[in-house]
């Protein structure tokens, strides 16, 4: 795990202790998809698992969440977030769980290989806190 000192990882261009590091530690929570995603990423490039684990819808979440210490995540760019409009034909109404979405580009490198991961993710708000669901991937 990365000191708490210095910049975000999520590029904010905040400091970790006061950008996701109170989400990390379960002092806050995310108000938003975005917010949730850039905690998530700075999750995956602190090693916080643990974070990942609690963040992550349970229908769709692995059994195991792990973080991958051979990579290296060096940036991220958000192109666009926003909230999914209700779907008027639900039979739940307003009782329908909100939903959102987060597309963005992650920067990695492993044994010297540079990458990237282009994702949009779909989040979904339960009992108040905003949950990564999944993502489709190009």
């Amino acid at each position: 795990m990365l000191p708490s000192a210095g910049p975000c990882p999520c590029g904010s261009g905040r400091a970790y202790d006061a950008c996701c590091g109170p989400l990390h530690r379960g002092a806050e929570r995310a108000s938003t998809p975005e917010q949730l995603m850039r905690s998530r990423y700075a999750a995956f490039a602190r090693g916080e698992a643990d974070y990942l684990f609690r963040t992550w819808h349970p229908r769709t979440r692995p059994d195991d969440v792990g973080v991958d210490a051979t990579t290296t995540w060096t940036g991220l760019e958000v192109h666009g977030s926003g909230l999914t409009p209700a779907d008027p034909d639900d039979p739940r109404g307003t009782d329908a769980p909100q939903e959102g979405w987060v597309e963005f580009t992650a920067h990695y490198a492993v044994g010297g290989a540079r990458g990237r991961l282009h994702e949009r993710s779909r989040f979904v708000l339960r009992a108040g806190h905003w949950l990564y669901l999944d993502g489709v991937h190009d």
